[in-house]
């Protein structure tokens, strides 16, 4: 802790421990003792160490539990804006993804799907619809619209892996998007799949993927726990 810093001291405990569950020293479910405990270890007054756990409690990254602690939950994912997959990058955070298929299923292309793809409307488009999880959690409703016969969809695989992954592997060459992000509350059905108080604040992602030809080869609509999921971006300044 830095006492001449301008810095309030429970800000930067909360940052500290932040840090510690990003980085992976707090795993889930760890216990970070009382809150008398820490104020002595650390040279803190309680009042500061409280408002520091309150603060990370606030975040959805500790949970206090009657009989139990003050316990670590997860870290919130922060995603880079860039062409990759969310199941590759809960990987390479070490959040252990995993998959439910909710529909696998050929429908008629609404308006909107068909002008991301580039068909008719009403032309037949393949549906998949999962729901991501991470450690155990759901982090993410996902609705993917590909061409039929693009490539095959088998539930088990997609279950086991990631889209983006499985078409690279048959091949397409996956080269650019288009992509746009924003938010929205949550509807009482996307409140029960992800776990969260309707109404509660949903980050929103919409994405068409060209391949290396340029055609468009897949159109997603996603909705993110909000509490539990943020968009990084990289900005440059302009010379």
């Amino acid at each position: 802790m830095d006492r001449t810093s301008p810095v309030p001291l429970y800000f930067q405990l909360s940052q500290q421990l932040e840090a510690a569950i990003e980085r992976g020293t707090l795993t889930p479910g760890s216990l970070l003792g009382n809150e008398i405990d820490l104020a002595g270890r650390l040279g803190l007054s309680r009042p500061t160490v409280r408002q520091a756990i309150q603060a990370l409690v606030d975040k959805g990254l500790l949970v206090r539990r009657r009989g139990v602690g003050t316990q670590v939950v997860h870290s919130q994912v922060k995603r880079p804006l860039e062409l990759s997959s969310l199941y590759d990058d809960l990987e390479a955070a070490g959040q252990k993804p995993a998959t439910k298929v909710l529909r696998n299923t050929v429908e008629p292309a609404t308006a909107e799907v068909a002008a991301a793809l580039g068909v008719a409307e009403g032309d037949d488009v393949h549906l998949v619809e999962r729901l991501r999880y991470a450690h155990g959690e759901p982090m993410a409703q996902l609705r993917n619209y590909l061409p039929t016969g693009l490539l095959a969809l088998d539930t088990a695989h997609l279950e086991a892996t990631g889209l983006y992954r499985l078409m690279r592997g048959a091949g397409i060459t996956l080269h650019s998007a288009r992509q746009s992000v924003g938010a929205r509350a949550a509807t009482a059905a996307e409140a029960e799949l992800l776990a969260e108080a309707e109404g509660a604040p949903l980050l929103t992602m919409q994405r068409t993927t060209f391949d290396d030809t340029g055609r468009a080869v897949e159109f997603g609509t996603h909705v993110y726990r909000a509490s539990r999921y943020a968009f990084e971006f990289q900005l440059l300044v302009r010379p």
